[in-house]
Parts: C-alpha cells; structure tokens; sequence
C-alpha cells in the first residue's frame, strides 16, 4: 500500500471555517467506530454551512457526483458508491442525520439529508405534512421515508460488536436476501437466545433452499420455536461461533 502524501500546512492569511457543534465531540465523536462514517459526518458540516437558505439539505445525487468524497470515502472491497451508501446508511441509523426521499419532477427518487438539528428536524416535520417542498421540485409530491434499521445496526443491537470479518459476511447476505428476512431471522435468534450470525445465516439459507412458510415462522406457537432449536440448528447450541 503506498503512503498517503504528507499534508504541507495550512496557507497563510484568512481561510474559510467549518462550524462544528460541541456535542459532537462530546457524545458522537466517542461513539462512531467506522472511518467512513466519520469522514461523512465531517463533510455534512463543512458542505451544509456552505448551503443558503432557512433549511439545509444534502442531496444524495450530489454527493455520489463528489470525486473528492467518494476517494476520501474509498475503502478496499467496496466501490465507492457502496462506500457512499453505507456511510449514508451509518449516519443515519445513528440520528446524525435526517433522510427523507421526495418524488422528482420527473417521477424519479431523490434523497435529501438534513442535519439532525432544530431546523432540521422541522424541516422533515414540514415535508411530511406537506407544508414544504425543497427547491427544485416545485409541486412534486413529497413522502418521509419510513428507513428499516441497516443490517449493521441490527446485528450490533442484537448480536454484538462488528469485526471487519463480520461486515464483510453482512454485506454478502443484504445481497442475497430480502431485508425483512434479514430482520426477522435476528429476530428468531434473540427469542431462542442464540446470538450468533452464523445461526441467523443457517435460517436465512434453510428458507433459500426449502422456501419460508410466513404463517408460521411469524407465529409465537412452540411449533415454530422447536423449527429452530432442533435438527441442523441444534449444532448452534453449543461452541462459539460468531
């Protein structure tokens, strides 16, 4: 890997200044264990203060248009719009930022992102009601989008910390499967107490291969719960696989 180049100092004179708020580095800073996700929310402060107008907004087609962006967000094994997006997806799921999705002049979707502030927050609050539309898309119909918790944020609240290893196989499965079978599975693994993705995977392959019957794996019968505390799930009952 060859070394970043050195920074030479920042130039003489009177340079422009990015506002950060000091919770920032008092709770989220603390918090946020992925580069990405840092290096994102430091660009939504420095490319908001630069926005005009009561409200603020990121549009997501814009950032995926940022050369810089998308090299500083660069990271080996994604591309740099699936950097982008879980970036995105970490911001968000944190409650830094605010992501409402509008409906284009021309029917297509449009990501907007608003810093998780008063302003922010009233501006969604304005949207849903329908009380305003963000310029560009005069008289288009708005929605506030409903987001699913992110597979990494699910994995973290029910199972454990993310490793670099655990990530990858995270990324792997939000391709292969339907998201609410990702969530229902972790579901299925907290109510049998086994809190190991590779049992959440074993579920998600058993209904790939033999097809999901809905009416049961949703139901609370002991019929369901002993579905997946015996045969090949039984294996997950012992040792410490993640």
């Amino acid at each position: 890997m060859t070394p970043s180049k050195g920074f030479a100092g920042f130039p003489e004179g009177r340079i422009g200044l990015t506002p950060i708020p000091n919770p920032f580095f008092s709770e989220l800073l603390p918090a946020i264990d992925h580069l990405g996700e840092l290096k994102l929310t430091l660009y939504a402060f420095w490319a908001l203060a630069r926005k005009e107008g009561a409200f603020r907004y990121l549009r997501g087609s814009d950032m995926a248009q940022d050369a810089l962006l998308l090299q500083a967000l660069a990271e080996d094994g994604l591309e740099p719009e699936e950097a982008l997006q879980e970036a995105l997806e970490r911001t968000v799921a944190r409650g830094t930022l605010l992501k409402v999705v509008i409906q284009g002049s021309a029917g297509e979707a449009e990501q907007l992102f608003f810093l998780n502030s008063a302003k922010g927050r009233a501006a969604v609050a304005a949207i849903e009601a329908g009380e305003w539309v963000p310029s560009g898309v005069p008289d288009a119909p708005v929605r506030l989008a409903h987001e699913r918790p992110n597979i990494y944020t699910l994995y973290e609240q029910n199972i454990g910390a993310l490793t670099p290893m655990i990530a990858e196989r995270l990324r792997e499965a939000e391709k292969e499967y339907p998201p609410e079978w990702i969530e229902d599975a972790m579901r299925i693994a907290v109510e049998n107490n086994v809190r190991k993705w590779r049992y959440v995977e074993a579920i998600l392959e058993d209904w790939q291969q033999r097809g999901r019957d809905e009416r049961e794996d949703r139901g609370d019968t002991e019929k369901a719960r002993r579905r997946y505390l015996q045969g090949r799930f039984a294996d997950f009952w012992e040792g410490d696989e993640a």
